[in-house]
Parts: structure tokens; C-alpha cells; sequence
């Protein structure tokens, strides 16, 4: 075998070409991993935000979108008197009225933008076990509780949304009495309102839903023989965590979309970067031809070969972790409902790690094969 030093000392013979490798490397890691945190962060914010132990009431045909259900306000009571099972929390049911509602917002000296807009009231709280009040308190008539991330979606500045500031929405002042944290749920981006205060504004009288958090997962079969013997209703039951799984593969194409780019622009660098390794190499073809003939063999070539590009991507590979700790993780990306945050995770850290070891050896062995496969007597004349 050829020693490692000699690999190492190929490198620096050339120091451009040594910064186009590690460059192309840098540029494919950094977009699979940047991929890979988009689709990552996406599936865990819809999938966080749903619970098992929660069923969700539905107007029948409604199943893919609670925005568009309309159920009556009696359900709330109704199922909270005709469904076994339900958990109870202070000597009360844990059942939620609600109303989801996509509006336009507008804050005094900026731009009216999109949110999702939820009417609650303090039953909310025991069923949505993850929603935690970190400043401020819950939103009396006229007044608005913020998701910790509501500003993101909104674009706007953190202090615009703190207790006291002022929000507008359908020609209605309302004051920021709150802000809550409910982490890894798309309900982070969202703003409560009081359901009343909402459903008057909207002007609708029913529901969008009604949220059952039931004693165990197996609640299911309660709610739906409930919606079973109340035909009138025309409702329908289904987990929470469900309906969140329905929404990740509604959004699958688009994190589809977000690997296919990458690997496009990523295919691009690797056939580049295997055209300058045939260059490189096709230049030390009877370098290489020298080295067998004083006794070293192919094999012992192309493993030092393989060292030279495994050091390079490697070294890229390094290079994009940094970059992308720098500046993707903890990025907040928006999406319709709601933000949800890059992280470099171990999972993502591997995909990097393993693209990087894979250019090192796929985009090796072509142009190794070409410059080691020539006949020594033609290697050594050429």
C-alpha cells in the first residue's frame, strides 16, 4: 500500500482544483442537507400537533379540512353527554368547541397578512395538553392569545405580538392579552380569539369542530358510534393525530419537489466534479504507470486515489455542516398552516455525512478505472 501521506500530498499539488473539490462537495452536502431538514421539520411539526388520545368531531366530507366543517353548537354538549370514555379535568369533560377560521390580520404600520385564526375557550386548555400560557393570560372578550411563533407568519417583529399591543381583524381592535407556547404543533403560528368575539366577526353560528381528548388511544370506536347513532349531525370522528397524518401526505409533493431540486442542482456539481477528477487524473497517467512498474499494484492505486477524494469531500462535507449550523438551523420556514423550524438533527447530520462519503467514492471510480485500465507500456509512454 501507498502511504497515507502520499494521498494527502496529491492534493496540495494543485490548491485550485483542491478548493473546486471541496467546493462541489460543500455545495451537494449543504443542499441534501438543507432538503432533508425541510422534509424533516415539516412531517415532525404536522405529526407533533395531533394526539392519539384526541378525537376530532367533523361535518361529514369534511375530513381534509376543519377550516371548511360547520357543525352545530349543540354538539359540544351533546357529545359531551353521549360519548364514553371522555377524560375529564377538574370534575369536567375535556371536550373543545372551536372554530378555525383563515383571516387577514393587520397591526398598526404594517402589511394585513394571513393566519390561522382559532376561536376556544378555556376548555381548549384540556384537550390541547401541549398549549402552555407563557406570558400573560387567557383572552377575555376584545382581546387575542398569540402563539409564540405568530410573528413569523406574520412577518413581523417579536415585539408587535407582546401582552398589550394591539391587533386588528374585520375592522375590530382586539388587545394582545397573551402568549402561549405549544412546542412541535403548528398552533405555535396561530392567534385565539374568544369564540364568541370570532363567530360573531365571522358571522356564523356553528362549529368547525368539537376535540374529545378521550381516557385512552382506543377512544375511537366511542366517537364513532356516537356520530353513528346521531345521524342528524352528520358528523364525522377521527384521531388527531390522523388527520395531521392526512395533512403531511397532502404536503408530501411539496417536500417532493424539495429533494428533487436539490438532487437536480446536485447532480450538476457531480458531473462536474467527476469531468475535472478525469482531468486530474488523465494528467498522471504515467505517474500512476511508474508506481506498478517499481512493484505497487492497481488495487494499492486506486485505494490511494480513493483517500485523495474521500479527504476532499470529507473536508467538504465538513464545510457544509458548519455552514448550514450556521445558517439554516433553527431557521423558521412558513407554510399555509402555520411555521415550523430547521434543525440539524442526527438524522440529517447522517444524510450529510453519507452523501458526502458516497461522492467520495461513486465520483472516484470512473475517472480511477480510466487511469489505471491503460496497458503499462502505453501508460509509460504517454
Amino acid at each position: 500500500m501507498l502511504p497515507f501521506s502520499y494521498a494527502t500530498r496529491n492534493l496540495l499539488r494543485d490548491p485550485t482544483r483542491l478548493i473546486q473539490k471541496i467546493g462541489g462537495a460543500a455545495l451537494v452536502v449543504f443542499l441534501v442537507i438543507a432538503a432533508a431538514s425541510f422534509d424533516r421539520g415539516m412531517k415532525s411539526v404536522l405529526s407533533g400537533s395531533g394526539s392519539a388520545e384526541n378525537i376530532i368531531l367533523l361535518g361529514a366530507g369534511s375530513e381534509d379540512s376543519v377550516e371548511r366543517s360547520q357543525i352545530s353548537t349543540q354538539v359540544e354538549t351533546q357529545a359531551a353527554a353521549g360519548v364514553r370514555g371522555i377524560a375529564s379535568q377538574l370534575g369536567r369533560p375535556a371536550v373543545s368547541g372551536e372554530v378555525h377560521y383563515m383571516g387577514q390580520l393587520s397591526i398598526p404600520g404594517h402589511e394585513p397578512a394571513q393566519a390561522l385564526l382559532r376561536g376556544v375557550s378555556p376548555q381548549a386548555f384540556s384537550v390541547h395538553t401541549k398549549v402552555e400560557i407563557i406570558d400573560g393570560h387567557f383572552p377575555n372578550p376584545g382581546q387575542v392569545l398569540v402563539g409564540r411563533l405568530a410573528h413569523l407568519a406574520l412577518d413581523l417583529d417579536e415585539e408587535a405580538l407582546l401582552p398589550g399591543k394591539s391587533i386588528r381583524f374585520e375592522g375590530q381592535d382586539f388587545t394582545v392579552a397573551g402568549v402561549f407556547s405549544a412546542p412541535g404543533t403548528v398552533m405555535e403560528s396561530e392567534v385565539w380569539f374568544d369564540r364568541n368575539d370570532l363567530m360573531t366577526l365571522t358571522q356564523r353560528d356553528t362549529l368547525s369542530c368539537v376535540v374529545l381528548r378521550m381516557q385512552d388511544s382506543n377512544g375511537l370506536s366511542a366517537a364513532d358510534l356516537f356520530t353513528k347513532q346521531r345521524f342528524d349531525l352528520e358528523l364525522t370522528a377521527l384521531r388527531e393525530s390522523d388527520y395531521y397524518a392526512g395533512l403531511s401526505r397532502f404536503y408530501g409533493p411539496i417536500r417532493t419537489m424539495a429533494w428533487i431540486t436539490a438532487l437536480l442542482i446536485s447532480a450538476g456539481a457531480v458531473f462536474g466534479g467527476i469531468n475535472m477528477l478525469y482531468a486530474a487524473f488523465a494528467s498522471r497517467i504515467r505517474e500512476m504507470a511508474t508506481l506498478q512498474s517499481i512493484g505497487f499494484s492497481r488495487t494499492a492505486l486506486f485505494i490511494s486515489i480513493l483517500q485523495e477524494s474521500l479527504l476532499a469531500t470529507l473536508a467538504g462535507t465538513l464545510l457544509a455542516a458548519i455552514t448550514a449550523l450556521l445558517f439554516l438551523d433553527g431557521q423558521t420556514i412558513d407554510f399555509s398552516l402555520g411555521t415550523f423550524q430547521l434543525a440539524l438533527t442526527g438524522g440529517v447530520a447522517a444524510a450529510g455525512l453519507i452523501t458526502g462519503i458516497s461522492l467520495g467514492i461513486i465520483g472516484t471510480i470512473p475517472p480511477a478505472l480510466r487511469c489505471l485500465k491503460t496497458a503499462l507500456p502505453t501508460a509509460l509512454r504517454s
